[in-house]
């Protein structure tokens, strides 16, 4: 416990994390009793943190079934596709040369996805992608926007999981995030910005495609 947040906080957080890092898939169930136990919490606590949650979009009420981890759809990916092309492609557009700890930063998540990868890991290496660009909206220097995008991360992450064939929808974005770093390191913002912007419009396609109800085969 730390930084004056509260157990309720916390517990916030710890479920977030477990769905970004892809430990919480869409449709499971949160249940109180288990979570009370996992957590040494009250009952009002859990309740608590699981409202949060479900006011970050991330988990839904099910009438008798309880709090479930929330599955998006086409609207909702349009609709986080627009936020990320708002926030990274003004944070690439306004920010200044890279610093060595903001590259160093974006580097180890490309490693960490590169590593992913080899292990065919592809649930890391969706999570690894994204914390790239979780570093490329902390070029804005706005907590703020930092709290705000890790939401709309743990949102695209539910997005992922729901791909028939995470290995092919992940395949193809780590050499497109390395170009961006370069060109980045380089000072090339409006090149940056260009391959943000084409990265952002075939990924947002090729999450649409996965999720028309035809695709799933």
């Amino acid at each position: 416990m730390n930084s004056g947040l509260s157990l309720a906080d916390h517990i916030t957080l710890e479920l977030r994390a477990d769905i970004i890092g892809g430990r919480l898939l869409p449709g499971m169930a949160l249940v109180e009793n288990d979570l009370v136990s996992a957590y040494n919490a009250s009952r009002n606590t859990i309740r608590e943190a699981l409202h949060r949650l479900g006011q970050e979009g991330l988990t839904l009420y099910v009438r008798n079934k309880g709090v479930m981890v929330r599955r998006l759809g086409a609207g909702d990916v349009r609709d986080l596709f627009n936020v990320r092309r708002t926030l990274e492609l003004q944070a690439i557009s306004a920010s200044q040369p890279l610093r060595d700890y903001q590259s160093d930063r974006m580097l180890e998540a490309l490693e960490a996805t590169e590593l992913a990868r080899e292990r065919e890991d592809w649930r890391a290496v969706g999570t690894h992608s994204l914390a790239f660009h979780q570093h490329i909206v902390g070029l804005l220097r706005s907590p703020l926007f930092d709290e705000f995008f890790t939401n709309v991360v743990a949102q695209l992450r539910l997005v992922f999981c729901t791909a028939p064939d995470e290995s092919r929808f992940q395949a193809p974005w780590l050499a497109r995030d390395r170009q961006i770093h370069e060109l980045l390191a380089e000072g090339d913002k409006r090149a940056a910005g260009d391959a943000m912007s084409l990265y952002l419009d075939d990924s947002e396609q090729l999450l649409l495609q996965m999720l028309a109800p035809h695709s799933h085969h």
